[in-house]
């Protein structure tokens, strides 16, 4: 009876298993400890951990986390040099959502980052959770 089942949705089984691995696939592919902003908050005063925004300079200017570095996505391999007195420190790496962020920590998890810690919800939580922002500025 279970086989009969099987073979008569066998379709409808696959497309299942398929979408289902299509859900985790990204989160398979970030980098880093997802952390909400209570616990970046506690990072950034008791462990002097440094922001890391990986939006793109307008977006960066828009608003971001006080005395975050920003490094955009697609520059932060080459740039990681920037940041090698890190590799054995707590790294907050920030987007707008936590999507890129978690694309940068892979990144720097390749080069030899140890503490990378990927903002969940990037700046639209903190701003949510109703933390400060610091607006305009090309902070490098």
């Amino acid at each position: 009876m279970p086989m009969e089942f099987i073979q008569q949705n066998i379709i409808t089984i696959a497309i299942a298993i398929i979408s289902g691995v299509m859900l985790v696939w990204p989160s398979l592919r970030r980098g880093g400890k997802a952390i909400n902003p209570t616990e970046a908050t506690l990072l950034i005063n008791r462990e002097d951990a440094l922001v890391i925004d990986v939006r793109e300079a307008h977006e960066y200017a828009v608003g971001h986390l006080p005395g975050a570095r920003n490094i955009p996505l697609k520059e932060l391999s080459a740039r990681a040099a920037e940041l090698d007195a890190y590799k054995d420190k707590p790294l907050i790496l920030v987007c707008a959502s936590g999507v890129r962020s978690g694309q940068g920590c892979a990144q720097l998890q390749k080069l030899g980052f140890a503490r990378l810690h990927n903002l969940d919800g990037g700046v639209y939580a903190w701003e949510k959770a109703g933390l400060p922002m610091q607006r305009g500025g090309k902070k490098k």
